[in-house]
């Protein structure tokens, strides 16, 4: 099963990042390039323990539509989100927030994210050579959007990440 791991670097505090990745409204901004938007679910605010929201989006030029689950939520630490139905035979993203222990003014982001692709050895291999470069993409620039949009609201100086794995 495909797996990414990113790593970004955020100059605010571990509350506030992780307040801005559970923001509908944050997030939605952050996917404009796939059109992303909420169909179903908590369509506005701040995500929280078992919440559900549906998101539509256009990849690859078709219609996707995907809705999660937020399956377990401690602040400021970590929450995980799940697909209860969507185009995957399986998701399971992890976000974990812990200080930066040589610079108290950063906040660690780490994405840790397990999916599959239906339709058996063919879905396998379009998830390991298509999907997950393209998602490793795709959550990479979101985590840059989170990370402008919280400096600014700061009015510090951008430091993120390059998604590196560990």
């Amino acid at each position: 099963m495909p797996r990414i791991d990113l790593t970004t670097r955020v100059r605010a505090t571990r509350e506030a990042v992780f307040d801005a990745c559970l923001d509908v409204d944050l997030h939605t901004a952050s996917m404009g390039a796939s059109g992303e938007r909420v169909t179903g679910g908590v369509t506005t605010g701040r995500l929280s323990a078992g919440d559900v929201v549906t998101w539509q989006a256009r990849h690859f030029g078709l219609p996707w539509r995907m809705t999660v689950r937020i399956t377990d939520h401690q602040r400021p630490h970590r929450f995980v989100d799940e697909q209860t139905s969507g185009p995957f035979a399986r998701w399971h993203h992890e976000h974990l927030f812990a200080p930066d222990p040589a610079d108290s003014s950063v906040t660690i982001m780490r994405d840790r994210i397990e999916f599959g692709a239906p339709m058996g050895p063919a879905g396998a291999l379009v998830a390991r050579v298509v999907l997950r470069p393209y998602l490793r993409r795709l959550i990479t620039r979101r985590n840059d959007f989170l990370a402008g949009a919280l400096v600014s609201r700061s009015g510090g100086t951008p430091r993120r990440g390059n998604g590196t794995r560990p």
